[in-house]
């Protein structure tokens, strides 16, 4: 603790990626920062296990390049090691595995789709590169879909990808804009995979965050935040507080109105009501092998007729050191729980189709019953502004985070987030170092 016993600028609460990534920001810029960590790793969602020796991310991850997200690691000199997955990928339809056509072949192979469906696949992906997704804003994905899209297979494999990899299982919801954008760098093969899971890109932020300068607290929770004159009040849950002009928020927006005192009187109260957490229960398996040589190229099965997504990241990635298989199974649940043993034996099931005898070759697994996998997205039902970076009716409080969203999409939305509050705060430094304002801060810890 003794290493707390100087000033800070900047306390951020929370230490995943959106936490850890505005914190090089800020200290990069000269400011002082302390990044508090209720949990005692770094990381939150992005964070990974080990079983039996295998890598195991919390359910299905996976990196979108060409995004928000690469352009703020490019940025922080942050470096992705991994591989883009091989275009081998299901459809799952009635209980039959079928190929997606993803080239020439395929296509003029596939029994999903008819003759004038092929020929529409075609058109569809040379169209699909060429959108201009800012003319998209108005529409839904659904909207979109119908009006672009003849063929109903055709529309099902879109509403399937799009669903997985957004995780927003309703067409009338999800943004056209946003839906189409993943849409292109799934097509374009833009799905990055890391080396030894996400916890890689924690520990290259952490590294980063460490050199900087950041004051990094695992363990430590935050009790409240307390507005005081020009300053806040952080009140940690070891009965320590310290005194900072700027505080930021990398949680959930419920968990940002439990800490904040007054939250009820600021936008945070209407951010929280309006958000729409999207769920997945999400069964992780490690195999000896994969039994069905047939389905073993499959990096992603999409189910057409079910929110179901099979992912088979140990085929391109490096998870483990003994040539074991990691198999990733995943229901999309949206705003509905469903029953969690029912969830799991679905997913079981689903299994069960790619790989019929998986159970023998099992060494360990992973149920996650109910995963927030992000506490919201900009569906189309909001007209009103997107959150953040600050909070309008007070000076000094920040927010960042997937939810955050300014029309980027899960770690995308993490990534962007936190980089406009840094600049925010940034920007609010220098105002005040420009006009000679000064404040008389307590910030030690006490």
């Amino acid at each position: 603790m003794d290493q707390w016993d100087k000033t800070f600028d900047v306390v951020i609460i929370g230490g995943g990626l959106a936490g850890l990534t505005a914190s090089i920001y800020l200290a990069r810029s000269g400011l002082s920062v302390l990044l508090a960590e209720k949990s005692n790793r770094l990381g939150g969602r992005a964070m990974t296990v080990k079983k039996k020796g295998a890598a195991l991310n919390l359910g299905v991850h996976a990196f979108y390049q060409d995004g928000e997200g690469e352009a703020v690691l490019n940025e922080l000199g942050v470096k992705l090691i991994g591989a883009n997955p091989p275009p081998r990928v299901a459809g799952i339809w009635n209980r039959k595995v079928y190929d997606i056509p993803t080239g020439p072949v395929k296509l003029l192979t596939s029994r999903l789709l008819s003759l004038s469906g092929k020929a529409e696949l075609v058109r569809f992906m040379i169209k699909l590169g060429r959108i201009k997704t800012g003319q998209l804003e108005r529409l839904t994905l659904r909207e979109w879909a119908e009006r672009e899209i003849n063929d109903p297979m055709i529309r099902h494999i879109v509403y399937s990808i799009c669903r997985s990899n957004s995780f927003v299982p309703d067409p009338s919801l999800h943004g056209a804009r946003e839906a189409v954008r993943q849409l292109q760098r799934t097509f374009a093969g833009k799905a990055f995979y890391l080396d030894g899971g996400w916890v890689s890109l924690i520990n290259e932020l952490e590294a980063q965050a460490s050199r900087a300068g950041v004051v990094m607290a695992t363990g430590l929770g935050v009790a409240e935040v307390v507005q005081h004159e020009s300053a806040w009040i952080v009140h940690f849950s070891d009965n320590r507080t310290t005194t900072v002009p700027n505080v930021m928020m990398t949680g959930s927006p419920e968990q940002a109105c439990k800490l904040v005192r007054g939250a009820e009187k600021t936008s945070l109260l209407r951010w929280k009501n309006e958000t729409r957490p999207m769920a997945a229960a999400c069964l992780d398996l490690v195999l000896r092998q994969l039994p069905n040589p047939k389905n073993r190229s499959y990096i992603a099965g999409f189910w057409l007729d079910a929110p179901i997504f099979y992912n088979s990241p140990s085929s391109v990635a490096r998870l483990n050191d003994d040539g074991s298989f990691i198999i990733h199974l995943v229901k999309q649940l949206g705003e509905h729980a469903g029953n969690p043993q029912d969830n799991e034996q679905q997913l079981e099931a689903a299994m069960d189709l790619m790989h019929p005898g998986w159970r023998s070759e099992e060494i360990a697994r992973q149920y996650l019953p109910r995963i927030t996998v992000v506490h919201d997205f900009r569906s189309t039902d909001k007209s009103d502004p997107p959150p953040g970076p600050a909070v309008p009716e007070v000076e000094g409080l920040y927010v960042a985070g997937d939810w955050v969203s300014h029309g980027e999409v899960l770690a995308d939305a993490a990534f962007a987030s936190a980089k406009r509050a840094a600049h925010a705060i940034i920007k609010r430094n220098d105002d005040e170092r420009r006009t000679g304002v000064s404040r008389n801060r307590n910030r030690t810890l006490v």
